[in-house]
């Protein structure tokens, strides 16, 4: 069955090369730009399409552009808005929260007639409501998604979430472990027990679906590659690496926090908290997020109330101070120690995992 699911995924995305990296949609950080340079390299490159799909919505006109925008680096032709059929397929995927209120009546209003426009060619779905799941919404969204020919990404973070995507009709699942940076489960488990159990889950819960499994959460180089490969994975997601990537949105206050942290345990924490002090008020509570630890945190730690601490945080922010800011990373962000552009990155961890697993292959 793994051997099916590579060929499949070097057939969706031609471009793509073994071991394959894929760049996660890290919505203000990751972009068109970025997107298209990891695909170049041989990679799949993501571009964040975010939350909201009212009418409306400033994030799908936005995730327009950046479509756009990957669609000239790959020198391709514009998209045909009059004949999408016509427009050729770009070789970047998409990504979507849907926990947000406005999924289930608008996504396939808003988002999906901008997708089958632009042609992307995977869509990665993450988070969404219980009572989405529940009403059949997701299951017809999916649905609908590949049958104008899309393949659909679901970002699971435990075996069972993984069989609710599954079900709900994923081709693809991002098994993300708790070392993640940003929004992942709450009562989620590390890479190394967790993809494992979901390949154990879909080969034999679901032994003819043929469906991929892809490892994230912690997996910054080429070390981390290999060791996903031999997990069962099929491929590998790096977030917190593309984070300091030259293409990135990332600001240069962020930036330099990344590549100033050492030990990565105990220089992020994984909690709601985070959300609360910057106000974030989208995600369930079976979510929370994992960033680097900084004077909110600290403050929270020693006492400080929730609004007090809330407070401070926009008082910082108004005034341009950054002391106070989140800053989302997974515990690998003790390994990422300079800034590279997003074909370098890609073509990095691709050549130190082959060599990797040519060491432990002479050594066996």
């Amino acid at each position: 069955m793994a051997q099916e699911t590579r060929s499949k995924l070097t057939t969706w995305f031609p471009q793509a090369q073994h071991p394959i990296i894929i760049s996660a949609p890290m919505l203000g950080t990751s972009n068109g730009t970025l997107a298209a340079e990891v695909s170049k390299a041989g990679g799949i490159g993501i571009i964040p399409g975010g939350f909201n799909f009212l009418p409306d919505s400033h994030q799908l006109p936005a995730l327009a552009k950046e479509l756009t925008t990957a669609r000239t680096l790959l020198n391709l032709p514009p998209p045909s808005p009059e004949s999408p059929t016509s427009t050729l397929p770009l070789s970047v995927g998409v990504g979507f929260i849907l926990c947000h209120a406005s999924f289930a009546p608008h996504f396939l209003t808003t988002a999906l007639p901008l997708l089958r426009t632009h042609r992307p060619t995977a869509i990665w779905l993450f988070a969404p409501l219980p009572a989405d799941i529940a009403s059949g919404a997701v299951r017809r969204v999916v649905a609908a998604l590949r049958a104008e020919g899309f393949v659909v990404f679901f970002q699971v973070g435990t075996v069972a979430a993984a069989r609710q995507a599954v079900e709900d009709g994923a081709d693809v699942l991002v098994v993300q472990g708790a070392d993640a940076g940003g929004h992942q489960f709450v009562g989620g488990a590390g890479v190394v027990s967790l993809v494992p159990e979901v390949g154990d889950l879909v080969a034999g819960e679901f032994g003819g679906r043929g469906v991929g499994i892809v490892a994230a959460g912690g997996v910054v180089d080429g070390r981390g590659v290999a060791a996903a490969l031999a997990l069962g994975a099929e491929a590998v997601v790096m977030g917190t690496r593309f984070v300091a990537a030259e293409e990135a949105w990332t600001p240069e206050f962020r930036k330099k926090l990344i590549l100033e942290t050492t030990d990565g345990g105990p220089s992020t924490v994984k909690t709601p908290v985070l959300d609360d002090i910057q106000s974030t008020a989208i995600w369930p509570d079976v979510y929370d997020g994992r960033g680097l630890i900084g004077k909110s945190w600290q403050d929270h730690v020693a006492g400080m109330p929730l609004e007090e601490n809330i407070r401070l945080f926009k008082e910082a922010d108004g005034a341009g101070d950054t002391s106070r800011k989140i800053t989302w990373v997974g515990t690998g962000v003790g390994l990422v120690r300079e800034i590279r552009p997003a074909g370098e990155i890609v073509k990095e961890a691709r050549e130190n995992a082959l060599r990797r697993i040519q060491r432990l292959q002479a050594a066996i």
